[in-house]
């Protein structure tokens, strides 16, 4: 059973769905229920939210992006082979609507990746204090990260989209 290639990408495959389930979460967290509702806390409270809820939350939001990517890199090669990745990559042209699908969704995937990682962490750092920044710079910071958020948010429905959707093709 170990050595079954079908067993790996079923494992991988379920860690991928969970990964994601842990990124897109904590996505739609941030931009449904704390972006609406730290303004409405009273300013003496908020030092909690960023000194003891953002930097957990903001672990398992960027190490979910890193899970969910590799474990769908592992996943499409476990079940194609790097052919079916590379097919994948190129939009399943030439292939098949099924690696066009699965291309779209990690390309999608893949640039709401990079956002998290080079534009949304390294802003967050800032906010919250683990990179030393002015106070105009922390507004700038926080104000790039919620756009670059908000920008991820509207990415993963057709991201969500071509992940339930290649089923069909």
């Amino acid at each position: 059973m170990l050595s079954d290639q079908n067993f790996w990408a079923f494992v991988f495959r379920w860690l991928h769905v969970i990964s994601g389930v842990m990124w897109i979460g904590h996505l739609w967290y941030f931009n449904f229920t704390q972006a609406p509702t730290v303004p409405k806390i009273p300013m003496e409270l908020r030092p909690a939210v960023t000194k003891f809820i953002l930097p957990e939350a903001l672990f398992w939001f960027r190490w979910g992006a890193m899970a969910t990517i590799v474990t769908g890199i592992v996943t499409i090669v476990l079940l194609y082979g790097w052919s079916g990745f590379g097919h994948a990559v190129g939009l399943g042209i030439g292939s098949s609507k099924h690696l066009s699908a699965i291309g779209f969704g990690m390309w999608l995937g893949t640039i709401m990746w990079f956002n998290v990682w080079f534009i949304i962490w390294p802003n967050q750092q800032k906010v919250i204090g683990l990179t030393p920044a002015s106070d105009d710079e922390k507004k700038v910071a926080a104000r790039t990260a919620s756009l670059t958020s908000r920008v991820n948010t509207m990415l993963s429905i057709p991201m969500l989209y071509c992940m339930t959707a290649v089923h069909y093709y």
